[in-house]
């Protein structure tokens, strides 16, 4: 009877990567894979055909525990929900910010750093920006700030194309090494995987070469050299508003914030995004946009306009594939043996746990295992990969392996045009050809990718020697 679970999860899953020739929102199937996922698990718990494992490595059946088992079985399900609201309160309150930003023009403001006719300046200059702005409001968002700026200062289609390529290379490698840059550094962030220092620590430097070497070989391609038209004259205070750089520098100031907070309370991350939210729109409240500032015009600037914008079938999307894969960590599978002061064991594991043990026996070197998964987050979606990699394994807070899957999730998305969240925005605002992108830019991609990776190995094993 297991089996039916991990078919409703295939099927699921492949009906997500399939996104687009089936013309299906991806939210659609995550939704139904976890409410099914979790029907079948109650419906075989009860009936004694499946067992559940919690976080604490407690197995419950209900045929043996009866009553006590019914609870441990509603617990799980209550932490699973509860992990995953952390990160959808996390999420949400960043995008609320970031649209509040974005009523204000507040990304206005970084027009006025382009100014240059060099095609190879601008390159280094716009993917500076993608690599930096990532870290602060992801990959995502940036990606998005990013194109549109492009728009503005590029009017050749076929010359913009290269640019918003390589602005999802520079954007997803800025996200890996931020907790707040990518939603599977937050998610393992969250989890307490990984520490805000920790991820910085060990991820920035390999993130910069996977950023730098693309870049660096690009500049010398046909497409950057030379001078392009950039209209540096144009009046660009004219499109800001009164309040631009104030809430732009309020807005990424308070994100930044969070990891700050969280260092100080103690606090899981969500609490100190709620507070970020909430001085953000406080500040929105009172300060005047425009010159004469009516209240007429004060919903076209409001909190309640930026929460309208946001993404709902994204954070949807979340909810359906985080408790989907909750549903495959908490079945219990088989059994594995493990070692107990000296004695060999036999333990129930759950599904995901049982993965990682095959792999690991299939495959002894860990490192090639992440890097297999940077490589299969080009082809489907990383958070799905991240969250069964965060049920997989028992490394303890910080360790290189949370910070080799972080980096490996969060860059090897970019060798396709839909393995990454920025690659899918750049794709739809700019009409990128899923062909185009694989002959031309993929490889740039991978060496970037494989150079990172590279370093981070390097890195790590001079830090722990």
């Amino acid at each position: 009877m297991e089996s039916i679970i991990i078919l409703i999860f295939v099927i699921g899953y492949l009906s997500i990567t399939l996104e687009h020739p089936l013309r299906l929102d991806k939210t659609v199937p995550a939704l139904i894979m976890a409410a099914l996922i979790w029907a079948v698990l109650a419906v075989g718990f009860h009936s004694g055909w499946f067992s559940v494992i919690d976080t604490h490595e407690e197995v419950f059946n209900f045929a043996s525990g009866g009553v006590e088992a019914e609870h441990g079985f509603e617990n799980t399900l209550l932490h699973h929900l509860g992990k995953t609201a952390e990160i959808l309160i996390f999420l949400i309150g960043a995008m609320t910010i970031v649209e509040i930003i974005d009523l204000h023009r507040g990304f206005e403001v970084l027009k006025g750093a382009v100014r240059t006719k060099s095609k190879r300046k601008l390159l280094w200059i716009i993917g500076v920006l993608a690599f930096v702005l990532s870290a602060i409001i992801d990959n995502l968002t940036a990606t998005i700030v990013l194109v549109t700026l492009l728009r503005k200062l590029i009017h050749n289609k076929n010359e913009r194309l290269w640019y918003a390529a390589m602005v999802v290379i520079a954007a997803n490698a800025g996200g890996a090494w931020s907790p707040i840059g990518d939603v599977t550094t937050t998610m393992l962030w969250i989890a307490n995987k990984v520490s805000a220092l920790g991820l910085i620590k060990l991820v920035v430097i390999p993130s910069i070469v996977c950023f730098v070497v693309p870049f660096f070989v690009a500049g010398y391609l046909k497409p950057f050299k030379g001078n392009i038209e950039v209209d540096a004259s144009e009046d660009v205070i004219a499109e800001r508003l009164l309040s631009s750089k104030t809430m732009l520098f309020l807005g990424l100031g308070m994100i930044v914030s969070v990891p700050v907070f969280k260092t100080f309370t103690h606090l899981p991350p969500y609490v100190g995004m709620m507070l970020a939210l909430g001085v953000v729109w406080l500040v929105s409240e009172y300060i005047h946009p425009e010159e004469d500032f009516s209240k007429e015009r004060r919903h076209l600037y409001s909190a309640h306009k930026a929460l309208s914008r946001i993404e709902i079938s994204s954070i949807l999307f979340f909810l359906g594939i985080l408790m989907a894969v909750a549903g495959l960590e908490s079945l219990v599978y088989s059994t594995v043996e493990v070692v107990v002061n000296g004695v060999p064991q036999e333990v129930e594991v759950g599904t995901l746990r049982y993965l990682a043990e095959v792999l690991q026996a299939a495959i002894p070197n860990q490192d090639i295992v992440v890097m297999l998964l940077g490589v299969l987050s080009a082809i489907i979606d990383n958070v799905p990969l991240v969250a069964a990699s965060i049920g997989m394994y028992e490394a303890p807070l910080d360790s290189p392996l949370w910070h080799f899957i972080a980096y490996s999730a969060g860059t090897g998305g970019s060798m396709l045009i839909i393995g990454s969240a920025a690659g899918v925005a750049a794709m739809g605002m700019e009409r990128i050809d899923f062909i185009w992108y694989l002959r031309k830019v993929a490889w740039l991609a991978f060496i970037g990718f494989a150079a990172g990776a590279v370093a981070f190995l390097l890195f790590r094993d001079m830090i722990i020697g």
